[in-house]
């Protein structure tokens, strides 16, 4: 990937947590960082990235708990205990863009893709 994609698509992804994290996300923004989180697990699966499972499905579960407060008091905000793991999978993927040859990005991009169509409730597995 080129580095200005890269960075145009970092500065997107961070941007969407800064929202999340000051309580003016909505439905596109957390959808933008469930969408970094997976991608990243992909990357990862393939070679970039050796965090543990339990940070991408903390991410998962936060998302669920902010989807839920949004639904019932309309207030879009990401609890403070998962703004650390947020920044923690948004600074490995910076890191993955760099490294990771497109076409292992565009293959990510294409299993999310897959993912979205299909009946999974997740690409991460339960862990342990």
């Amino acid at each position: 990937m080129d580095v200005a994609s890269a960075r145009e698509q970092s500065l997107s992804y961070h941007l969407a947590l800064a929202t999340c994290r000051s309580g003016h996300g909505n439905s596109y923004l957390f959808n933008e960082l469930m969408r970094t989180v997976y991608v990243a697990w992909f990357l990862q699966q393939a070679g970039y990235g050796d965090e543990p499972l339990e940070l991408y499905k903390f991410a998962e579960y936060a998302v669920e708990a902010a989807l839920t407060l949004a639904h019932e008091s309309g207030e879009w905000l990401l609890a403070d205990d998962a703004l650390p793991v947020f920044e923690k999978l948004l600074g490995l993927h910076d890191s993955q863009l760099a490294v990771a040859p497109l076409h292992k990005v565009v293959d990510a991009e294409r299993r999310l893709a897959r993912f979205l169509h299909g009946t999974a409730s997740s690409p991460i597995p339960e862990g342990e």
